[in-house]
């Protein structure tokens, strides 16, 4: 079975939202490779519609810069969220329009390798709920915005979570990756 894997940059206070505001002053290359190789390790993405929209209107345009990653950005297999979207216009998609968690639940079960999920906080939320989450990843950056959308807010569902792996970068930025703990009867 294929793991769900939720991979986030995030501030030291929690922030998820507009990365592309905070976190591009702590860049390092120990990160890019990792990104990199998380993304080989992957066969598929499943994206909301906002950050699907985002993605699809800069990925085609950036290969020329960002070599290897936006080739497989743009070739990988891709699912969209949405009961809105009418159109998808970017390389490999398809619209998952009904009952999102069953149909999530059924890519999971398909063969092949991880599916990541970059973005897409609502629908990241949405999926905690359903307990279809088989990895977090979280990117801590060394920066605190004080305002913004949340990967765990005060709605969400309360879980215990097992830490697998920290890793330190030389930018200051901490990977922490953590799968659900199972629960004990």
């Amino acid at each position: 079975m294929r793991k769900l894997v939720v991979s986030e940059f995030m501030t030291l206070d929690g922030v998820v939202e507009s990365p592309n505001r905070w976190s591009l002053e702590s860049r390092s290359q120990e990160q890019e490779r990792f990104k990199l190789e998380e993304l080989f390790a992957a066969d598929a993405l499943l994206l909301g519609r906002v950050t699907y929209e985002g993605f699809a209107a800069a990925w085609p345009h950036l290969v020329e810069q960002t070599g290897d990653y936006g080739r497989r950005m743009n070739s990988i297999a891709k699912h969209v969220a949405s009961s809105t979207l009418d159109q998808a216009d970017w390389n490999n998609l398809s619209i998952l329009r009904h009952d999102i968690p069953q149909a999530i639940s059924k890519l999971k079960q398909q063969p092949g390798q991880d599916i990541l999920i970059f973005g897409s906080i609502r629908l990241v939320q949405s999926l905690m709920v359903h307990d279809l989450i088989d990895e977090y990843r979280l990117m801590v950056f060394p920066v605190v915005v004080g305002q913004g959308q949340r990967l765990f807010s005060e709605n969400s569902p309360k879980k215990t979570l097992k830490l697998l792996e920290t890793q330190t970068f030389s930018s200051g930025v901490v990977l922490l990756r953590y799968t659900p703990a199972k629960e004990q009867p």
